[in-house]
């Protein structure tokens, strides 16, 4: 099971940075989202969650569940939010003033039947 969750995590991390080299704000914004839920998943994975454990130690309690996993989870998870949908506005903010959503702004080069650029 740990060798399933290691590979999980480690396919959302290459898929994410890959999707973050591109050159488009669509790419970039979906990879920085598969990046956030490989980060997720690694702080639960390092939290190793028990089922079944009260969150609160009392002193008849056989164990424990950690509760900083969760709280971390689910700050990242409302960042994650608040951060996919700034970088969304700024993208198509970019996009009305620019005329293209390409990520540094350059405007895209296409060549026409004759072999000239145009932008």
């Amino acid at each position: 099971m740990e060798a399933l969750l290691a590979g999980i995590i480690a396919s959302l991390t290459g898929c994410g940075v890959y999707l973050l080299l591109r050159a488009y704000t669509f790419p970039v914004v979906l990879g920085l989202t598969l990046l956030s839920y490989a980060v997720n998943l690694f702080l639960f994975a390092t939290g190793r969650l028990t089922v079944g454990q009260p969150a609160v130690i009392s002193a008849d309690a056989p164990g424990y569940a950690d509760p900083l996993p969760q709280a971390l989870v689910l700050t990242a998870i409302v960042i994650a939010f608040g951060m996919t949908a700034f970088v969304i506005m700024l993208a198509l903010k970019a996009r009305a003033a620019l005329g293209n959503d390409h990520v540094d702004g350059r405007p895209v080069l296409h060549r026409d039947h004759a072999g000239k650029e145009e932008a």
